[in-house]
């Protein structure tokens, strides 16, 4: 979000009125209430994207059956399986690419968060408005829509949602590739709890790790 940046701006120009616009100053108030008016959609966005999901894919790396003390093939799978039961998905598809099927349901936490972004960036706007335009004070009433940012997402987030697995044992047997394709956040929490490195990327320990 750029409103706090602007919003810095709008202070510095309600630190040099007094009394009304000053001749001087005015191209600058109108030039930042208009970046403001530019800003409004992205408040907009942000509302409307925290209800859909991020789809991506990334692809991990572990050691293949030849390497010593690798899990095999078939323990993999199974972490792999356990995660989503853990997380109530179930298996749509079993082929070659693993469809796994949930229910999302809204985070109060996340709701909470986007109200916070959209209250700040209501009263930025409010700040800037009573500044250049009539109306005065009144204008951060505007804050008093936020809460209906955080209902929307609570009202539209619960979805359901698939996640999309294959695995891929290379030709010498030396690695396997896990491919996932799903929401974003469902595929860290995935990486997370298998303790899982992204292909092409070396894991460096940390200093409680090497201790």
């Amino acid at each position: 979000m750029t409103t706090p940046a602007a919003a810095v701006s709008a202070l510095a120009l309600f630190q040099l009125a007094d009394g009304g616009l000053a001749e001087g100053t005015a191209n600058s108030y109108y030039a930042t209430l208009f970046l403001f008016v530019l800003s409004a959609p992205g408040l907009y966005s942000l509302v409307k994207r925290s209800a859909k999901s991020k789809i991506t894919r990334k692809t991990f790396e572990l050691d293949g059956p030849k390497v010593p003390g690798a899990a095999s093939q078939d323990e993999i799978a199974r972490d792999v399986g356990a995660f989503f039961r853990r997380n109530n998905y179930v298996v749509a598809d079993a082929g070659e690419v693993i469809t796994f099927e949930g229910n999302i349901a809204p985070e109060r936490g996340t709701a909470a968060y986007i109200t916070f972004c959209v209250l700040i960036g209501l009263l930025c706007i409010g700040l800037v408005c009573s500044i250049a335009l009539p109306g005065g004070d009144a204008w951060y009433a505007l804050a008093l829509a936020s809460p209906l940012s955080g209902q929307y997402y609570l009202d539209n987030a619960g979805r359901k949602e698939q996640v999309k697995v294959k695995m891929v044992t290379s030709d010498d047997d030396t690695t396997v590739d896990i491919t996932v394709e799903g929401d974003a956040e469902e595929i860290e929490r995935f990486r997370r709890e298998l303790d899982l490195t992204p292909k092409g990327m070396v894991r460096v320990k940390g200093i409680l790790e090497q201790a």
